[in-house]
């Protein structure tokens, strides 16, 4: 049995943090797909290195180049194709899950982040266009994205909202998920059709941590806050999905709102490459790993229930933190205002990077 499949015993799924036209089209996806990979993820940064880096999409392009399309409606035709034919091999997965796994996400433009009702209706569109029921719309946690994520729940549309650093805002996001819901069922709409993740970021809370407590003289708790304070978000969840408010939405079979933990790759060469996955194994979540990590985790990861394990040694490292006069909320919460700027420059360099291609293929005719 796959690496892959063992996890699945365990309770959770392994999606692929990546995307690129000829992942699709060499079978290489189909195979990862048969040794046990549940779903996928994909935003700019990524499909910025996959259009910008490589020649697979240059004859679509030329193909478009006659219908005068914007940039953006170059990229969005790019794209869109990929996640429809990724879909489509991932949806015996959905079948075979009931709807549980065989998703694929794609975000809405980063440049709405602040911006609500352009989120809801950018939404709206991407769901209706790709026409499939194993699309999750990408919609970031931000205070604007909130109310977004309720709306687009209750009309219907699986949602995987993103950029989530803190466990206040954890929180938020699952009650805008089961007010979606709740929605939903009023307007006699199926919430057992729904699924939906909160995209918990790991790996950039060690990141900025680890520089705060360089400058404290601490070295014990380095490389230790990012899975602790996924830990306490576990238990959270573990608290929000068993209330009788979420009761009476299980009855009608919607489906509790996994953690998905994202940005696993290690990030620091002195850490296990592997350290952001072996260390967050548990029931209802999802991890979503980058090629390297993935590659890595197969090799030699680690299959053990970890999650729930040493949580309140988990508390105590936060409680430290704070002793020390670091304020993790302080971190989390700027790492999501840079986690929003982060694609909405790596938007504007895919943008630039076709732009670029469209020019230089002008030039061919």
């Amino acid at each position: 049995m796959s690496k892959m499949n063992e996890l699945a015993k365990l309770g959770q799924s392994i999606w692929f943090d990546y995307i690129k036209r000829d992942l699709i089209t060499s079978g290489e996806l189909q195979k990862l797909i048969d040794t046990g990979l549940r779903g996928m993820t994909s935003n700019p940064t990524i499909f910025d290195k996959a259009i910008s880096g490589s020649t697979d999409y240059d004859d679509e392009i030329r193909q478009l180049l006659h219908k005068n399309l914007s940039t953006e409606e170059i990229y969005e035709a790019l794209a869109l194709k990929d996640i429809g034919m990724a879909a489509d091999l991932l949806l015996p997965v959905y079948k075979n899950t009931n709807g549980y796994d065989g998703f694929i996400s794609i975000e809405v433009s980063p440049k709405l982040a602040h911006k609500t009702d352009e989120t809801i209706g950018q939404a709206k569109r991407l769901f209706k266009t790709l026409n499939r029921p194993n699309i999750m719309i990408k919609i970031p946690g931000t205070q604007e994205g909130l109310p977004a994520i309720t709306e687009v729940i209750g009309s219907g549309i699986n949602v995987n909202v993103t950029l989530i650093f803190s466990n206040e805002n954890y929180k938020q996001v699952a009650e805008a998920y089961i007010k979606g819901l709740e929605k939903l069922d009023a307007s006699n709409g199926d919430v057992s059709k729904i699924a939906s993740v909160a995209s918990f970021f790991v790996s950039r809370v060690d990141t900025a941590g680890d520089k705060e407590l360089e400058a404290k003289g601490n070295k014990e708790l380095q490389g230790k806050i990012a899975i602790a304070n996924s830990k306490i978000a576990y238990e959270l969840s573990k608290e929000i999905f068993s209330s009788n408010r979420w009761n009476k939405l299980k009855q009608k079979g919607a489906k509790v709102q996994r953690l998905l933990w994202a940005s696993t790759g290690t990030k620091n060469p002195n850490y296990s490459d592997t350290l952001y996955v072996d260390n967050l194994i548990g029931p209802d979540t999802v991890n979503t790993i980058p090629p390297a990590t993935l590659d890595a985790f197969l090799d030699h990861g680690k299959i053990a229930l970890t999650l729930t394990e040493g949580l309140d040694e988990a508390k105590k490292q936060v409680q430290l933190l704070a002793a020390l006069g670091i304020d993790i909320e302080k971190i989390t919460d700027k790492l999501q205002i840079d986690g929003v700027k982060a694609f909405a420059d790596s938007f504007d360099s895919l943008l630039k990077s076709i732009s670029e291609k469209v020019e230089t293929l002008k030039k061919e005719k």
